[in-house]
């Protein structure tokens, strides 16, 4: 059967093509893709939904300030589950909840460069839709602002054109004064509860002012604030220079109303200031026009006035003489030269010339000046670029090789103002060098041609040209490539972090002390970086031993803008990270040298930034993102170093122990057998032990009614204990810097003395009645601590 091809000519086949295509819409699209979105099984779309839904709780409830109160319920209802998700967030107003629940793509936060969870518009519509697509049932929602009415809706998406569909819009009674209240079933099932709880615990880590509360088929989970401290407010700023990449920046360029490439620099971005702008504008400059070479100048002033006189007609002998005087003076007073400065020197002897002896030197006769002057400026390149080379390269070139190099050099300046880009200058040099190697059999390296490249171009003079004006930049894309290395090479302040909100070190830890179980908790937060345009800040935190499993993997837990990323670990940014730190280093097992580290301990890791990028619409992982992988590194090695510290200082204290117990069990026999032998009285061991072991020694002598507590410190360092004597009947002269507290019938003698090493400090105070003693010390570990009292 002959093809489609073979019975229509090529038009015909091109209109057949034609007439099969159509637009679709996102949600048409998404339809066909949800697992692109996380709604791939009826388990993750489950623990999706319900992560979409509190996203955007958290988001709306921190924005109008209120402490997120959030209630989460899942019901199994026939052959699928309720979800129900409330909040005591603002409300929505009736015109833009349909939208927010009914259409993809449609939010707030997309153009805005501030740090929210929610970023694309997709997430809590992709769940309706996935619900409509499951159960063929609307999604319900009741909402309410502060003061209205309650409003409640039932919608579904119309996937063809991407807009919602209400088919219940009325006034309702609700008991929340204000809030949101979404209600969707699905086809779903609880095989990730695991998951759900997970991402319900791990997100009241990062949002420990909030109140969450789960309830589902098989049990409860609450967790209650930790904080009443809001995330700090953040505000939208503008792209930061070091991050616009070159498509962007050409659509600033198109779109902005400055004329200026120094007004556009410093309305369109943030960091850039006036200062800043002509910097960048120095760059660009150097990189569009090049800059101009500046020869060593003659010190013989014959030569340059004969030429320059010989380059004036009609002006007379007197004046061209000392116009050309003048001319030659000033050249000569200068090291070096470039052709505008040249220009700039014979532009004023001229003007000075004509006000003495009033004979005017015009525009020809001063560009014929320079002309002549220029020759003789730049006639002993060759000899002028063998110092620049021989300077930059080694001791070890031979002179003849440099001058061969010089000569050829200088051969590639044959004319004209000697202005080049550095690209240029770096072929220069790069064909000087590969000559002189053919030609000569010598070495001329990588090194060296960098070098004299370099020394070259800092001896060349920026030029005075203006910089082309934005229009002219935003039509040439080569100009915007140019504008856009000098922006990225110039040295300019981070972005602010006020449109960011980091959890803080502080509450980092909180979070951990909060939901899990420990020994030791370190955290740390970073200073801002940039990657984008868009600065972000990275937050680790490590909880160690306590009730944490022993054995297996640490338990990691990934965070992008306060929300946990349940899904797609080993795909995610930070799991690299983690991977490649050597983590016996820090104290924990890593089998292999390599991987995952072991051990009870939980590894937490959150980037804040207004722009995550995630390597799906999904959210699930960060993406690898060099500044940000290097900065995820760098915040949990400095957890990690306080980890290490702990560990070490807790081994020490272990063999310590153990060496104290040792001498405990060794020492007692040993006093008593030498009582046995000599027949005295048996020996105290406790001040013996303490020398040993390098401790602190708290001993109580009472003698009648005084009471002597002599603290020796037998360590290397000064030691700071913290005695509370309790004794049953009121104290009196007690020794100086002491507090003392009743209560209930008891006296609490509170001393920190400081005690220097190898010294000790006695602390007294007198009884008028028999009293019961009772001292506890603090400050000092017990491993060095014995206390005889």
């Amino acid at each position: 059967m002959p093809s489609l091809q073979s019975t229509l000519d090529d038009e015909g086949v091109a209109d057949e093509l034609a007439a099969g295509q159509r637009a679709i819409s996102i949600a048409e699209f998404f339809e066909k893709n949800k697992h692109m979105l996380g709604f791939d099984s009826g388990a993750r779309g489950l623990v999706t939904a319900v992560k979409e839904a509190v996203d955007n709780a958290l988001d709306a409830t921190e924005e109008a300030g209120h402490l997120p109160d959030i209630y989460i319920e899942i019901e199994e209802v026939g052959d699928y589950y309720r979800l129900v998700v409330e909040d005591n967030g603002p409300g929505i107003t009736s015109e833009e909840l349909p939208k927010v629940f009914g259409k993809l793509l449609y939010g707030s936060r997309f153009h805005k460069r501030e740090q929210a969870r929610g970023q694309q518009g997709i997430g809590i519509s992709a769940a309706v839709l996935y619900s409509q697509l499951t159960s063929g049932k609307p999604a319900k929602i009741t909402s309410r602002t502060q003061g209205g009415e309650a409003k409640y809706f039932e919608l579904i998406i119309d996937t063809d054109s991407n807009e919602p569909e209400v088919s219940v819009d009325e006034t309702t009674t609700w008991d929340r004064p204000h809030g949101t209240r979404i209600e969707l079933e699905m086809e779903a099932n609880m095989r990730a509860r695991s998951q759900l709880r997970d991402y319900v615990k791990h997100t009241a880590v990062v949002n420990p002012h909030a109140r969450i509360e789960l309830r589902e088929p098989n049990g409860e989970f609450k967790a209650e604030r930790a904080t009443d401290q809001l995330p700090a407010e953040t505000e939208e700023i503008r792209p930061h220079p070091h991050g616009v990449e070159l498509g962007t920046l050409l659509k600033m360029l198109d779109g902005t109303d400055s004329y200026s490439i120094s007004g556009f620099l410093q309305g369109e971005f943030t960091r850039v200031g006036k200062t800043t702008a002509a910097n960048v504008g120095e760059a660009f400059t150097d990189r569009h026009y090049g800059r101009e070479m500046a020869w060593r100048t003659p010190t013989d002033t014959n030569a340059l006035e004969e030429a320059v006189a010989e380059a004036v007609v009609n002006k007379g002998k007197e004046p061209t003489d000392e116009f050309a005087r003048r001319v030659a003076d000033a050249i000569v007073e200068h090291d070096r030269l470039a052709h505008h400065e040249l220009a700039t020197l014979v532009e004023r002897a001229a003007g000075a010339t004509t006000d003495e002896m009033g004979t005017t030197f015009g525009d020809t006769v001063q560009e014929k000046a320079v002309a002549a002057a220029w020759e003789i400026v730049r006639e002993d390149r060759t000899a002028d670029l063998y110092g620049l080379a021989d300077e930059a390269t080694s001791t070890r070139k031979d002179s003849g090789v440099i001058e061969s190099f010089a000569e050829r050099l200088a051969a590639k300046f044959e004319g004209g103002r000697d202005r080049l880009r550095r690209e240029t200058l770096e072929e220069y040099v790069k064909r000087a060098a590969e000559m002189t190697v053919e030609r000569e059999e010598v070495s001329f390296g990588e090194t060296a041609r960098e070098n004299v490249t370099e020394a070259l171009w800092d001896t060349a003079r920026p030029v005075p040209d203006d910089p082309p004006n934005v229009t002219a930049v935003a039509a040439d894309r080569d100009t915007a490539s140019a504008l856009l290395d000098a922006m990225r090479e110039t040295d300019i302040i981070a972005p602010p972090t006020d449109c960011l909100s980091p959890i803080t070190a502080d509450l980092v830890r909180s979070g951990l002390e909060k939901e899990f179980d420990a020994d030791f908790y370190a955290s740390a937060t970073r200073d801002a970086g940039v990657h984008g345009g868009d600065p972000f800040i990275v937050e680790a935190g490590i909880a160690y031993g306590g009730d944490l499993p022993a054995e297996g993997g640490v338990e990691l837990l990934r965070f992008a803008n306060r929300v946990p990323l349940v899904y797609q670990r080993g795909a995610c940014a930070t799991t690299d990270v983690l991977k490649g730190i050597g983590w016996r280093n820090y104290g924990l097992d890593q089998p292999g040298g390599s991987g995952m580290p072991n051990g009870p301990a939980v590894i937490m890791i959150h980037v804040a930034s207004t722009n995550v990028p995630f390597t799906s619409e999904s959210k699930d992982a960060i993406a690898n993102v060099p500044a940000i992988e290097d900065e995820i590194e760098l915040a949990v090695r400095e957890a990690a170093r306080e980890l290490k510290s702990y560990l070490k200082k807790r081994r020490s204290m272990q063999q310590r122990q153990e060496k104290q117990d040792v001498l405990g069990t060794i020492l007692p026999e040993m006093a008593d057998k030498l009582a046995d032998v000599t027949e005295r009285e048996e020996l105290q061991i406790d001040d013996s032990l303490a020398r040993i072991m390098n401790n602190v020694l708290v001993e109580r002598h009472v003698d009648d009614h005084r009471v002597k507590l002599v603290v020796e410190n037998h360590s290397g360092t000064n030691e700071s204990p913290e005695l509370t004597e309790i004794v049953s009947a009121e104290p009196t002269s007690v020794s100086d810097g002491a507090r003392i507290v009743e209560m209930d019938g008891e006296w609490f003698i509170k001393w920190s003395p400081e005690v220097g090493s190898d010294s000790e400090t006695v602390l007294e105070y007198e009884l008028a009645d028999e009293s019961e003693f009772d001292l506890d010390v603090a400050g000092i570990a017990s491993e060095k601590l014995t206390v005889n009292a």
